[in-house]
């Protein structure tokens, strides 16, 4: 590789519909995209690439290494592991072409994703420089098409993970956005309300709101007809303490 390069991170919101102007400007000025092939049936290496089809962008398929999910795993130490694996491997691909490159995320970049932090390394190890333009984000979409607000008058949202949640409502967090969610215990808050959503934006879509007591069997069948139907499954909800 010779001279610098330069990377784009894109926010593409949850699919081709989302690609705003801006980015699909930037899209088509790429040399290529690169992106994340975790096997057979990977849903979203598809989705990133009828996007990046879409803009007449080549896209560079890097097999994704693979992550330690065992149960009692050292969480942090596990995603440090695999981020530093990506970064290797992406490095690979961008010291053979240079150029301009894609990142395509899906979503938005700020908000649980480590596309930012993964090119932040890779600009210690390449000459190269970066930027990033904003996708619509899945709390967006998820207030939208339940047609609330995230928050009620003045008081905050607090935007988490299924892996806190518990922790969070401990600590007196009453208005909670929930995010990387592999399954869903709700337990205990069966007074609470929920807003769901899961695949939003795709046509495996599926939303369900109420008391959570009330509506935990159409959670379950939801959730198992989005995975079904895509073959795997997104989703996020935002959680309220009754008042």
């Amino acid at each position: 590789m010779t001279g610098r390069s330069r990377v784009r991170i894109l926010g593409i919101g949850m699919g081709p519909q989302h690609v705003t102007p801006e980015v699909a400007d930037v899209l088509r000025a790429c040399d290529y995209v690169v992106a994340a092939d975790k096997g057979d049936n990977d849903g979203l290496l598809a989705a990133r690439r009828v996007v990046a089809g879409a803009y007449g962008v080549e896209l560079v398929a890097v097999a994704d290494p693979e992550r330690d999910r065992s149960d009692g795993v050292d969480y942090p130490a596990a995603v440090r592991e695999w981020h530093a694996a990506r970064v290797a491997a992406y490095e690979t691909v961008l010291r053979e072409r240079g150029g301009e490159a894609a990142f395509l995320v899906w979503g938005d970049p700020s908000l649980y994703d480590s596309t930012l932090r993964i090119v932040e390394e890779l600009a210690t190890r390449l000459p190269l420089d970066y930027d990033v333009l904003p996708g619509i984000s899945a709390p967006q979409l998820l207030a939208a098409r339940h047609r609330i607000v995230l928050h009620p008058v003045g008081a905050p949202v607090h935007i988490t993970t299924a892996r806190r949640l518990r922790d969070d409502v401990s600590a007196g967090q009453t208005n909670l956005l929930v995010m990387l969610t592999s399954s869903l215990d709700l337990a205990g808050l069966e007074d609470w309300t929920i807003w769901w959503g899961a695949n939003l934006g795709t046509p495996s879509e599926e939303l369900v709101a109420g008391r959570v007591g009330e509506v935990l069997g159409e959670l379950g069948a939801a959730r198992a007809r989005a995975k079904e139907s895509a073959g795997w499954v997104m989703d996020v909800h935002l959680l309220r303490a009754p008042a």
